[in-house]
Formats: structure tokens, sequence, C-alpha cells
């Protein structure tokens, strides 16, 4: 099956109008027999046709399709220069971008997937991605430092994710350490960095984003989450990757010459748990106390029966104190 053919399919059908097969034919220069075969392919990736005789096929709705030169158009010259790179289907983007630096430099290279089958989040969670509904996006960027330079580093691509959704006139969203964008408690968007290399020297970290756009419903989701058309927006996919990737390159490149306590203050103010109680739950234990935030390198603060400790990432997370489950 050529994904181009595909993909020029989706395309024809992405206007939410009737298509026959003879016209698809005609525009894809096939035969019926060989739409018929595309067709079925699309459906293999999860896209729900709806059929009339004498009518034809159209997707219900519509689609809104991942477009590279589309984002390109709208991104300035970066340095690193962006080289997106999209795909009909992927177990994981941030797998495949982990493969790709088997054999090359991933500075700079961003992997797109319409649809994303194996996604994951933080703590082992699946991250459910149907195709065209949500954006399934990871980085990878060439730090010259080890490890303990990239402290901080999940907090400023959340930064830059918010930032770009206010960009799109999305002004919800909030921080919840270390790494989810959320709207009154409900999952928006989730951050998974992955790296390799030397701790304490050079290395590669893939930034893996995923964000629901689209999505209206997931019976597979076992936590609460809510996506921007749920919010009323009904944004181009294309406009939030772009946005999404010029304020990752905007913080980035910031993060690297300045480290996370130049932005610090901005992350609290988008911090949804700043100054209220929660529970934190450590493996074998649970404490409550006050958030006051995050420290100079993004370290949890959380002020506990008259005392300020810190903790890092890990096994770790937040709760809402009266909303617990």
């Amino acid at each position: 099956m050529s994904l181009t053919s595909l993909n020029q399919l989706l395309h024809l059908l992405a206007d939410g109008q009737f298509h026959s097969g003879t016209d698809l034919g005609r525009h894809l220069s096939m035969s019926r027999a060989a739409v018929w075969k595309q067709l079925k392919g699309a459906e293999l990736l999860g896209v729900k046709l709806h059929r009339v005789r004498g009518r034809g096929y159209r997707i219900a709705g519509g689609l809104d399709l991942l477009d590279v030169e589309a984002i390109q158009r709208q991104l300035p010259v970066l340095n690193p220069t962006f080289n997106v790179q999209l795909h009909m289907s992927l177990a994981s983007t941030n797998q495949t971008l982990m493969q790709h630096l088997q054999d090359q430099s991933i500075h700079g290279e961003v992997v797109l997937a319409e649809v994303q089958t194996s996604g994951r989040g933080r703590l082992g969670r699946q991250w459910q991605s149907p195709f065209g509904q949500n954006i399934a996006l990871s980085l990878g960027w060439h730090f010259a430092g080890g490890a303990a330079a990239l402290e901080g580093l999940s907090l400023i691509v959340g930064l830059a994710l918010v930032q770009a959704l206010e960009d799109l006139g999305v002004y919800q969203a909030q921080l919840k350490w270390p790494n989810d964008v959320i709207v009154d408690g409900q999952k928006l968007a989730g951050i998974l960095l992955e790296m390799r290399g030397d701790a304490t020297g050079p290395c590669h970290v893939v930034i893996g984003i995923g964000l629901n756009v689209h999505l209206d419903a997931d019976d597979l989701i076992d936590q609460p989450w809510v996506s921007l058309k749920q919010l009323g927006y009904r944004l181009s996919r294309n406009d939030v990757v772009a946005r999404i990737l010029l304020r990752l390159n905007q913080q980035v490149c910031h993060f690297v010459k300045h480290g996370f306590s130049s932005v610090r203050s901005q992350w609290h103010q988008h911090h949804c748990y700043q100054d209220k109680r929660v529970r934190l739950l450590l493996p074998g234990r649970e404490i409550d106390g006050i958030c006051r935030g995050v420290d100079q390198v993004g370290a949890l603060v959380m002020e506990h029966d008259g005392a300020t400790n810190t903790y890092n990432g890990g096994e770790i997370s937040l709760r809402p104190l009266g909303a617990l489950s």
C-alpha cells in the first residue's frame, strides 16, 4: 500500500463531503479496485468512513490533517533548523527518534504521527492518540553538558507548551509538576523526556509531547482528561504544531544559556498548585502539606509540619487535597 496514495486519498476526503469511487480514482489515477484497497488502508488506521450507495464515501466531520509544508511556512529561520517528518502511523514518536539516534544526530529532528499506537506517558501510562485527533510530537536536542545540566528541562518544555497555547488564545491551561498541562484538574497534555548519552558529558534528549486537540471520547483513558475541542476551541493542528515548535526553540535555547532559574517565576505563574494544600504520593508513604512551587533547578518544594523540603522526579506525584481518588 502506497502511503503517498493513502495520504492523497485522505486529503481528498478531509473536506467531509461525499466522493464517489469513480471521482476518487480519477483524482488518484487508479482503478476503483485500487481505491477500495486504499479505503481499507484508511480504516486500518482508525479512520471512520461513511458509505452511502450512489453517493460514495465520506469522513463525517472531515479531517484536520497535518501538513509539513503548512507547518514550515509558519516557522522563521531557526537554530537549529527543524527537520519535520510526518508519518501516517507510528508505535511511538519518541521511540522512532531514539532509533534514529543509533545512526545519526537527532538535533533539531522532529517526528509527528497522525496516529500513535503505543505512546507512553509518565509512570508507564499509555498515551492514547487516535488518527487525526491529537498531536503526537517528538523533538531531538543535543546538549553539551550531562544530566545535571538538564535539571528543570521538563518544566521548561511545559512552560513552552502553555505559552504556545496562549499564543493561540487558550489561556486556561496550567502546569502540574513535573510534566503535565491541565485545565480544571483534567489532563490536556503530557511530556515525556528520554535521554541517551554520557551522564556527565554530551547527550541527546528526545522531548515527547502529547496534546489532546480534537478528541471527543476515549474509553481507554484511565484519568480525567480534556481536549481543546471540548474547551470550545477549533484550532488547526498545523497551527498548534508550529507554535509549539517555535516556543520550544525559544525556551530550550534560553535554557541552554541561562538554566531553569531564569524562568522559574514564569513557571510559578502558571503552576496549578502554587501555595495550595496537596498530597505528595511517594513510594510507600504520603505527605500532606502546602506546595511552594519549585526551587532553582525545578525540584518540588513542599512545606510540611513547619519544615520545607524539596523532592525530585521519579515515582512520585501530586494530588490536590479534597480531590483524591
